[in-house]
């Protein structure tokens, strides 16, 4: 089996563990920048195995240069949709937070009468 049959390259910036929805950037992430070991890894998503992992990490000690810049722009893709999503809520999110701080606002309250008893 070749290292390449173990993925699914859907696009440039979309590859994925052959029959999973699970992306590379996902595992390596867990290995270069939270420094999980491959099995930690595995036992995190159960819908892939070891050897996965090990495939994977093992395609990007191959291709070093080409898989970090993979990496590189999809956590630059990942900080601008976060930070339009924190631009831009959808109503749900808004309504969320002003359920947050009515809760906050309702705790304050209840604390402010108990120390005042």
């Amino acid at each position: 089996m070749q290292l390449e049959d173990y993925f699914d390259f859907q696009r440039p910036d979309d590859i994925r563990l052959k029959g999973t929805r699970v992306g590379i950037e996902t595992i390596l992430y867990d290995f270069i920048h939270r420094s999980r070991t491959p099995e930690e890894i595995a036992q995190s998503y159960p819908t892939i195995n070891l050897e996965q992992v090990y495939a994977t990490i093992l395609y990007y000690l191959h291709n070093k240069e080409s898989v970090s810049a993979y990496i590189a722009d999809w956590l630059e893709h990942d900080h601008k949709m976060r930070e339009e999503q924190r631009r831009n809520p959808s109503p749900v999110v808004v309504k969320l937070m002003k359920l947050k701080t009515e809760r906050e606002e309702i705790k304050k309250v209840n604390e402010s009468e108990i120390s005042a008893r």
